[in-house]
């Protein structure tokens, strides 16, 4: 899939990631506070976050660095940049600004930025390793840098359900082999030598429970569908009578996760540290 497919799919996207970011946030907390842990930001120092979506780690960064420094949101969709300015603009931070940058050439001189951050992208784009190089370039000496990838499928069900369902729908896997997934980079060796590939130091990676809870099957299906991104894309340029068997076998399947209040979905995401 091309740059430019894929910042179509993500640009038709951000309107949900729009409508749920303070979901996106709560969820995504512990994994937020487990990046932020890692690198922590020190008052008056410079971060960027790359494919930002709704901005909510680099917001919560912001905090950290005070008014004498400075974080800037990016990601490579302009309606993203467009969710998270509005965003930043509605909480009055004045020490963040917005910008359109492709994490693969990021648009910063060397040695520009403190810490990098990067929740959840890194493991969708073609080129993960050229866009670990990019993070280390643009981060100072001594510098900090921190992604959050999606851990293995099996641990990930509150996706992997939905995934195997298409799936199945289908006919052919999804995603189809050659495009990178959601749980591309889910190997913690082999993500731990791709930092170290790019020259980071003290690489460490760590993995943080990510667990889903949902109070009845269309909260699931409202939320997960619209916030895949490729997968939500896909579905919806299906015929209606696919779609809703795709969604009676992802009902039936989630049944495994059933408890007394909806449903207890298992999550697991991978924190990978380095320093350059």
């Amino acid at each position: 899939m091309t740059d430019d497919a894929l910042r179509a799919i993500w640009s038709a996207a951000a309107p949900a990631w729009s409508q749920h970011a303070e979901y996106v946030d709560a969820r995504g907390g512990v994994v937020a506070r487990a990046m932020l842990d890692a690198v922590a930001p020190r008052r008056g120092e410079h971060i960027l976050e790359l494919g930002c979506g709704p901005g909510g780690v680099g917001m919560a960064a912001a905090q950290l660095v005070g008014p004498e420094g400075r974080v800037v949101l990016s990601d490579f969709a302009r309606e993203m940049t467009a969710v998270a300015k509005a965003r930043a603009a509605s909480c009055a931070y004045d020490n963040v600004t917005v910008k359109e940058f492709d994490m693969k050439a990021v648009d910063c001189p060397d040695a520009s930025f403190d810490v990098v951050l990067c929740r959840e992208a890194l493991m969708l784009i073609p080129d993960a390793a050229t866009a670990i190089a990019e993070a280390r370039r643009v981060v100072k000496p001594g510098g900090r840098v921190v992604f959050a990838v999606w851990g293995p499928r099996d641990r990930n069900p509150w996706l992997g359900v939905l995934l195997d369902a298409v799936s199945q729908g289908l006919g052919v896997p999804i995603p189809p082999p050659g495009v990178p997934g959601p749980f591309s980079l889910s190997n913690a060796k082999a993500l731990t030598e791709l930092l170290e590939a790019a020259g980071l130091h003290d690489v460490d990676v760590s993995e943080v429970a990510t667990p889903m809870y949902a109070d009845s099957f269309e909260r699931w299906w409202t939320l997960v569908p619209s916030l895949a991104g490729p997968v939500g894309h896909l579905l919806q340029s299906l015929p209606e009578d696919l779609t809703a068997a795709i969604r009676d076998d992802a009902n039936a399947a989630l049944n495994e996760y059933a408890a007394s209040s909806g449903y207890e979905l298992p999550g697991a995401s991978l924190v990978a540290f380095g320093r350059r």
